[in-house]
């Protein structure tokens, strides 16, 4: 239920958002996840006031009603703004406005891991649509088909620079690892495309 690969660098993430970070650990096991968001929920209300949260779900009914549930029994309001969105012009809108998103893991038939590190761009939507409508995935990703890391967005004071990373499959899934990376200032070029691999090693095999 939650994103798993790339959790620390949401540490840059929260800096240059000027956001406080809490976290929590969690064993991922099914419905009992669900404690472990509300004990990070609770203690969120606790220490900073928290009144409420936004989901980015767009079709998944299994996580939202379950967030709403923990939310309830912390009487927050939880509140999902892209619900029922369709996929395709979200995607569109992220890249429009701004957002630098890359894949960094992939779980679905058509995806390979040459999607692995790439950059949401026109082409790569418009291929994402093709490949979604062929092996019958949800565009979005949202049934874990895949994750993706937010590198800059309009909001972000300084956009995250991936120094090294590397690429790890199995079988037919697999994500990238990103093993060094640093706030950098908007206005500084940006690095070679990750696509291209530079600064990436491959994995044959998970962990």
């Amino acid at each position: 239920m939650f994103h798993f690969p790339n959790l620390k660098w949401t540490a840059l993430q929260a800096e240059s958002i000027g956001v406080p970070l809490l976290t929590e650990e969690t064993e991922g096991v099914k419905e009992e996840e669900l404690g472990d968001l509300e004990r990070a929920l609770a203690n969120a209300k606790s220490r900073f006031g928290l009144e409420g949260i936004y989901t980015g779900a767009l079709a998944s009914v299994y996580q939202k009603t379950r967030v709403e549930k923990v939310c309830g029994r912390l009487s927050l309001e939880c509140i999902s703004p892209l619900w029922g969105a369709d996929p395709e012009v979200h995607l569109r809108r992220l890249v429009a406005e701004g957002f630098a998103v890359i894949v960094v893991s992939v779980s679905a038939l058509g995806l390979d891991q040459t999607w692995l590190g790439r950059k949401l761009d026109g082409l790569s939507i418009d291929e994402l649509i093709a490949l979604g409508r062929k092996f019958r995935f949800h565009v979005g990703l949202e049934g874990g088909e895949g994750e993706t890391f937010v590198l800059d967005a309009p909001f972000f004071s300084k956009r995250i620079e991936i120094l090294s990373s590397e690429k790890h499959w199995k079988g037919d899934s697999g994500y990238l690892e990103i093993t060094n990376a640093a706030l950098v200032s908007k206005a500084t070029k940006e690095g070679a495309a990750l696509s291209r691999g530079q600064g990436q090693r491959s994995s044959a095999a998970l962990p």
